[in-house]
């Protein structure tokens, strides 16, 4: 079987999730496998010294891993990725199956940085969205979602997230077939993009 790979990449809380949705609901023989799920175990980290491990390098992530089932999926192979903890910084025991489809969509902050990983892709998306923004959503999924307090989050932008986006993330621009502002709030973009992906995927 054909499959189109599509991988999408921005700065943290850029809206990269939104953008992925938004194609998985117009395209529905699609997936979309999660950077995320590839750091590497990090269980010694707590929240209160979360600052001492940087998570925005690449090698806080095993793209070696994720190269190679990328390579399978897009070969027609099933694969088994692994999931991440990111309460407790660790894999977790249970992998996530995963069948190969026509559309599948890759996720995260380094998608574009590997240059392996970037050859694999058939389109390549760069969600931009100002730096505050992308603070504010940050600061409000890690509060929700992952036990964090106001003061670790904000030491974290400013001592790691900030440096890795300016050294790893931003540069990867220049990869991109598109760079979509705003990210899931610019429709007149996302109409474009879907009606291509759409168009690319009944060619296969």
């Amino acid at each position: 079987m054909k499959v189109f790979l599509i991988g999408v990449t921005g700065g943290s809380g850029s809206g990269k999730s939104t953008v992925v949705d938004r194609i998985t609901k117009a395209q529905p023989d699609s997936i979309c496998i999660s950077q995320d799920n590839y750091y590497k175990s990090a269980s010694f980290i707590s929240n209160e010294n979360i600052t001492s491990y940087n998570f925005d390098r690449p090698e806080a992530l095993d793209l070696e891993l994720m190269y190679q089932n990328l390579v399978d999926l897009k070969s027609g192979k099933a694969v088994d990725i692994p999931q991440y903890d990111f309460v407790l910084h660790s894999r977790k025991a249970e992998n996530l199956h995963i069948e190969p489809r026509h559309v599948i969509i890759v996720d995260g902050l380094m998608v574009l940085y590997d240059e392996k990983i970037r050859g694999l892709l058939d389109l390549k998306l760069f969600v931009d969205t100002p730096a505050d923004i992308r603070l504010a959503r940050r600061l409000r999924r890690d509060i929700q979602e992952r036990g964090r307090t106001v003061e670790s989050v904000l030491d974290q932008y400013i001592n790691v997230v900030r440096p890795g986006h300016e050294r790893y993330i931003e540069p990867c621009k220049a990869y991109a077939d598109l760079i979509i502002p705003e990210g899931g709030y610019n429709e007149n973009a996302l109409d474009v993009l879907i009606s291509h992906v759409q168009n690319l995927a009944g060619r296969l």
